[in-house]
């Protein structure tokens, strides 16, 4: 999957349910839900890319909930004046958490099915080749004690 489709699947899905959650439980507007919104898509997308790749899902996910929780909080202390922001940010990083982990398993999915289809050949254990020198110190001269002898003398 290219990244163009997964930022709108993951926008579009945090703009539904953020609107479903701030904007009909909270009041909040729908200005301010698209540009949560947005935010949020961007920090999380940002984040999925860095960790997901180098751990599981479920830590993917805690994370997605920590960033999701605090980009909402932030976001909604700003943008409104009011209201409980702990309840409206704890449910709605719960509701965009619940996505992401089914979202990650998509993802990782996809990207596995890619990975089996593109194989890259060589393996990247690589070594190192040692030999034996003989006597290492000592440097060949040629017959009149010149200097070093080369191929082209033999």
């Amino acid at each position: 999957m290219n990244h163009t489709k997964l930022l709108a699947i993951k926008f579009a899905s945090c703009f539904v349910l953020l609107f479903l959650i701030l904007g009909f439980g909270y009041d909040v507007s729908f200005g301010n839900v698209l540009m949560i919104s947005v935010v949020l898509t961007l920090v999380s997308y940002m984040g999925d890319a860095f960790v997901l790749p180098r751990t599981s899902n479920t830590v993917a996910t805690v994370t997605d909930f920590v960033l999701a929780y605090v980009v909402i909080y932030f976001m909604l202390s700003i943008l409104t004046v009011g209201g409980n922001l702990f309840a409206a940010s704890l449910i709605s990083a719960v509701a965009v958490t619940i996505f992401e982990y089914f979202f990650h398993k998509q993802v990782q999915s996809e990207y596995n099915e890619g990975e089996r289809e593109e194989h890259r050949g060589g393996d990247y254990r690589l070594q190192t080749e040692f030999s034996e020198e003989l006597e290492p110190d000592e440097i060949e001269t040629d017959e009149n004690g010149d200097g070093p002898r080369n191929n082209r003398d033999l």
